[in-house]
């Protein structure tokens, strides 16, 4: 495979997340935890598929049971915190804090050895966080309490998945294959905290049940088997920085739906938080 079509392949994994919010809004009134354990089965279901078509199931013996700990953790953590931000907060403001996890990367990664921080991610940060604080204001009416648990839990997720970026560097090369592990993990994981914590409600309708396989087949499943190819075989600084287009892909497609209202709020809020994640990335890019 070449340098390039594993970079384009890679760039898929940022327009299935673009729909993350989309068909998670759709899913409603399934609760959190049951929503990670359904989409998370169909996710691992497909993994389990393409390793056992790919002869790559003899690789999953050489991977550290602290790399799938890890691994299983950080999709568990994340997606509970997303889908909750969503039940919890409107789902344009909810995804648009949700999605600064591509800045988060390039905050923490300049804390890592043989790196530092410099004035352009100071820059980037501060844009992006005032995107992030014109998101939670109302014109006229301010701040909503109502809202403030599901736009914080969003901000958790967005650190969660920063940090499972970056910590993931210390693993070394992990194959694509346990990406399968983490998935059904996640589902056992889930399905476990749903029957002790929460009330089982199913998907109420057609559109319901679709939404909840659509999630299953893209953003929670195929999403991070191509993912995991891009970042390991195809320019890892062009899919970081492509990574910034899905917080405005994912709120023009709300819009486009109808979910969330077409204010000058939300336009300005999107292109802060993308533009100050790119001044970020360049100022990386340069160094």
């Amino acid at each position: 495979m070449t340098r390039g079509r594993a970079t384009a392949i890679g760039f898929g994994a940022v327009l299935l997340w673009s729909l993350l919010a989309l068909f998670t809004v759709g899913s409603a009134p399934v609760p959190p935890l049951l929503l990670n354990a359904i989409t998370f089965a169909i996710g691992g279901a497909l993994g389990v598929v393409w390793t056992i078509a790919s002869g790559s199931a003899g690789q999953l013996r050489s991977v550290r049971p602290a790399v799938y700990l890890f691994g299983t953790a950080a999709l568990f953590g994340y997606h509970f915190l997303y889908f909750s931000a969503l039940r919890l907060a409107p789902p344009a403001e909810a995804s648009l804090i949700a999605y600064l996890w591509p800045l988060f990367i390039v905050l923490f990664s300049g804390l890592l050895p043989g790196e530092r921080l410099t004035a352009g991610h100071v820059i980037g940060a501060l844009l992006s966080f005032a995107g992030a604080a014109l998101i939670v204001m109302r014109s006229g009416g301010g701040f909503d309490p109502a809202h403030t648990k599901g736009l914080i839990l969003a901000f958790f997720a967005a650190l969660t998945w920063a940090t499972y970026s970056v910590v993931s560097r210390c693993f070394g090369a992990v194959p694509t294959a346990s990406v399968t592990v983490f998935c059904l993990g996640t589902a056992l994981l889930s399905a476990a905290a749903h029957l002790a914590l929460e009330t089982t409600v199913w998907p109420q309708s057609t559109l319901g049940w679709a939404s909840c396989i659509a999630l299953g087949l893209g953003p929670v499943g195929l999403a991070f088997y191509i993912w995991d190819i891009g970042v390991k075989r195809g320019d890892i600084q062009l899919l970081g920085v492509s990574a910034y287009a899905a917080p405005l892909i994912s709120t023009l497609v709300l819009l486009a739906a109808g979910l969330a209202p077409a204010t000058p709020q939300i336009a300005i809020a999107a292109a802060l938080i993308t533009g100050g994640a790119w001044v970020a990335a360049r100022a990386g890019a340069r160094r």
